[in-house]
């Protein structure tokens, strides 16, 4: 029978009789929540840190640590690649420690660190805290282990991917961490520590919107209006709505399943932070208003290139259309964004703060 954790006092208890190491037993760790955000930087922190009791929204999460207003493509990399900060400091802004075990530092032998990073992992499980783990489940992204099979050599978690998001742990080898090298560097893990710092919520949240801004309107990955939009490359913001328009994809595209899980959050995550702002509240609904259409116009979008019953230039066509009105939407919530920023005022200086 597979020994389940419903709380780390039950481990503490089992550590004590000397029966949480046995070889061959199945930990897993019960009350972890599932996915709420199609995501593979951020989710995994706010998962880890609600099953020690933070009480942080999905939308709140990809808000503050930007994910929400992300929008990068075609290449399938993108939603890592793109990114306004690391899984690793959006811990720390959120005040708390962490420590990063990495795989891939110049001349690491990923064969003898793989099994302390497993065995870290493991002690984690048993004291009853998930650890975040780099190509656990999904490919090349940042996942939620919350088990183990010490015979089978498997861990049990979650991840991105639509199977991985329900209530139900899937499971991978223990090791596949280190599979990844074809894709990209093993990153290794995360353990989440201690809460030893002050969230400052207001300067996050206003920091957030700069950012949001900022990416948005890079100017570099734009397609002028009449223009080809030349070759295939990494685009940021609205440069990937021009790219997109001239290219819709044909068939089921990651970047749109993740941007348009994101763009909800942005709403939910505009909505929430109103209240707080109110020289900006205006502004900010109406943003959240142009984030929740530009997800629904996506939404469309996704049923219309994944519709199999459609011949390919009728679903181009149909998602071009789409794509454009996603990107209206878009645009017009960076211009709320940018008015809420104006009206809410300069970020305050925290450079003297104890």
């Amino acid at each position: 029978m597979p020994v389940r954790i419903p709380r780390p006092e039950l481990v503490l208890l089992l550590s004590v009789l000397g029966l949480s190491a046995a070889m061959g037993e199945t930990m897993i760790i019960e009350d972890v929540d599932h996915y709420r955000v199609t995501d593979p930087m951020f989710e995994c922190v706010r998962v880890v840190l609600a099953q020690r009791g933070e009480d942080l929204s999905p939308a709140y999460v990809q808000g503050v640590s930007g994910a929400a207003f992300r929008l990068a493509g075609p290449c399938p990399c993108a939603p890592t690649c793109s990114a306004a900060m690391s899984p690793e400091e959006l811990i720390r802004l959120l005040g708390y420690e962490v420590e990063y075990v990495p795989l891939n530092e110049e001349g690491a032998d990923i064969e003898a660190e793989v099994p302390k990073v497993v065995e870290r992992v493991k002690d984690e499980v048993r004291a009853g805290r998930p650890a975040i783990v780099w190509h656990a489940f999904t490919n090349a992204e940042w996942d939620v282990v919350c088990g183990f099979d010490d015979e089978k050599e498997l861990f049990y978690g979650r991840g991105s991917y639509g199977d991985m998001r329900g209530e139900d742990c899937v499971s991978a080898p223990e090791g596949r961490t280190a599979t990844c090298t074809d894709i990209c560097p093993p990153l290794g893990a995360l353990f989440i520590g201690e809460k030893v710092g002050k969230f400052d919520a207001l300067a996050a949240e206003l920091a957030a919107l700069q950012e949001a801004v900022r990416h948005g309107r890079t100017p570099e990955d734009r397609v002028p209006n009449g223009t080809e939009a030349g070759d295939w490359r990494f685009r940021n913001g609205l440069g990937v709505y021009d790219w997109w328009m001239q290219n819709p994809p044909a068939g089921w595209d990651y970047c749109l399943d993740v941007t348009r899980s994101r763009h909800r959050a942005a709403a939910e995550f505009l909505a929430e932070i109103a209240p707080r702002h109110p020289a900006a509240r205006e502004y900010l609904h109406r943003a959240a208003e142009e984030f929740a259409s530009d997800a629904d116009a996506l939404d469309r979008c996704v049923a219309a290139v994944t519709d199999d019953q459609a011949a390919e230039a009728e679903r181009k066509a149909q998602a071009a259309q789409l794509l454009a009105l996603a990107r209206g939407h878009y645009a017009a919530a960076l211009d709320q964004l940018e008015a809420a920023l104006a009206g809410a005022g300069p970020l305050p200086d925290r450079s003297q703060a104890p």
